[in-house]
């Protein structure tokens, strides 16, 4: 995914940001437990967002070790789980396919970064495919849904965000519990469409140069990469309306201790990655944001 999904840690207790940080430590070691090595790189917020969903409300068993990040300084970390083996082989699934995605999407040139992403997460990825053969058939088929509908240059933002948000949903499937599921895929459906949206609005000036499909030069007539005062308004409106029907699927179920981080992430943390985006400061704003930084660099 892309690592859109972001808590708004500097307004967090300083217990709930331990917690986030333990839980993302601990998707970290079970990504190199379970996939290998090379898959602790594609470690992001949006997975380890993803793990909370699926851990039932309950925090794992905390443990404590030195790892490449902290080879001198122990450092506490959610132990493994189903919840956490579940997000690390469908991140890894994820990861793979959309680096193969890239692929096809690029000359020789550019798309050589993305053979190297392939390449090396190819050991990992048939670890993870063979433990979630039908997310993995969920993923190919949904992305290759999403290529034809790029290939078409097709002009809705709807058709190409639902192809995305129904892979997305379907990493609920395996959750413990019918009303569980239900709520999650829900959960995942909009936030998986409010993902693909923000990363074309993030892409949107890069790809009117290069001219690679993106739904909002096509829906909006962007061809420039500059939006209109109108076509900003109805696309924030859109992923407004994405992250509400998030939220009312949110309020249908207890996510014990982590109800604070799911909370603020959803009610705040979105929205603010989503004004970020649109005023285009998202990218320049990311490496300086000190409370993430911490997190990443204690995993």
């Amino acid at each position: 995914m892309f690592g859109y999904v972001r808590p708004p840690l500097d307004q967090l207790p300083e217990e709930e940001r331990e917690r986030f940080r333990r839980l993302y430590c601990g998707l970290c070691h079970t990504l190199r437990r379970r996939c290998g090595l090379p898959a602790r790189f594609i470690l992001n917020y949006d997975f380890a967002f993803l793990a909370i969903l699926l851990s039932g409300g309950e925090e794992p068993e905390t443990l404590c070790a030195r790892c490449v990040a902290s080879p001198v300084k122990k450092r506490t970390y959610c132990g493994g789980n189903p919840a956490l083996d579940l997000a690390a082989d469908e991140s890894v699934i994820l990861a793979y396919w959309q680096a193969k995605d890239g692929v096809a999407d690029h000359g020789f040139r550019k798309g050589l970064k993305y053979r190297g992403v392939a390449l090396t997460l190819e050991n990992s990825y048939r670890k993870a495919a063979a433990a979630r053969p039908e997310f993995d058939r969920v993923t190919r088929e949904q992305l290759k849904r999403l290529a034809a509908m790029e290939e078409a240059k097709v002009p809705s933002l709807d058709e190409p965000a639902d192809a995305f948000a129904q892979l997305l949903a379907a990493a609920a499937d395996e959750a413990e519990g019918e009303a569980h599921r239900r709520i999650l895929r829900q959960m995942l459906y909009h936030l998986g469409r409010w993902v693909y949206l923000m990363d074309a609005a993030d892409d949107l000036k890069e790809d009117a140069v290069s001219g690679n499909y993106n739904p909002l030069i096509y829906r909006y007539g962007l061809a420039d990469g500059v939006w209109t005062p109108e076509s900003r308004a109805s696309f924030t409106q859109t992923v407004d309306h994405s992250i509400r029907l998030l939220a009312t699927a949110y309020e249908l179920w207890d996510f014990g201790c982590w109800a604070p981080v799911l909370e603020s992430t959803v009610y705040t943390g979105l929205f603010q990655v989503g004004k970020a985006v649109l005023s285009g400061t998202y990218r320049a704003e990311r490496p300086a944001r000190k409370k993430d930084r911490n997190v990443e660099e204690t995993t």
